[in-house]
Parts: C-alpha cells; structure tokens; sequence
C-alpha cells in the first residue's frame, strides 16, 4: 500500500518550485496537495451535505480520493467542524486501494 505521509509546515518555508527547503514535502506531495486546493467540482450528487470535505482528482493518472475528517484535540473522538477546538486531519488515497 502506497502511503502519503502529511507534514505541516508554515507556508512561508516555501519556495517557488512548490518544494520546502527543508526538504521534508517533496515535490510530488506538494502537487497533490495542491490539486486538493483547486478542487471546486463539488455538486449535490458528490457533496450532498454541502461540506466541501471529500473530493476525487487525478494523480499521476491515477484516481484519488482525499477526505477531510474532524477530530478532537487528542485525536480521538469526531468533533462538530465548527467548535474551536475542532482539528483537521485529510487522507489521500489512490481508488485501486480502497
């Protein structure tokens, strides 16, 4: 199973080329990560909450999936998106893997 492993990193550690300088985001993580951000093909059929949460894009000519879930501080229990101390966690995974 081929895994995607995220690191946040303050944006302003980036360079022009969409790599970090520190070298822990590699191109192609950034290039997926940035296919996430301009997705906006969110329709009632595929979003039908409105939540804008998960989304399927092309990757390396490979369908992906990324899902956006809230969780708790501890991660461990789901949380309300909308309470402060909501956190965020996304997984991107090819289709043929799921």
């Amino acid at each position: 199973m081929a895994c995607l492993r995220a690191i946040c990193v303050p944006a302003h550690r980036s360079d022009s080329s969409g790599s970090h300088r520190d070298g822990h985001i590699h191109h192609r993580s950034g290039v997926i990560l940035n296919a996430v951000q301009r997705f906006n093909t969110f329709t009632p059929a595929n979003d039908p909450r409105g939540e804008h949460d998960f989304g399927v894009i092309p990757w390396y000519q490979e369908r992906t999936y990324w899902k956006i879930d809230y969780y708790d501080q501890a991660l461990q229990h789901g949380l309300d998106p909308l309470d402060p101390d909501c956190r965020r966690v996304m997984t991107i995974l090819l289709a043929s893997e799921y």
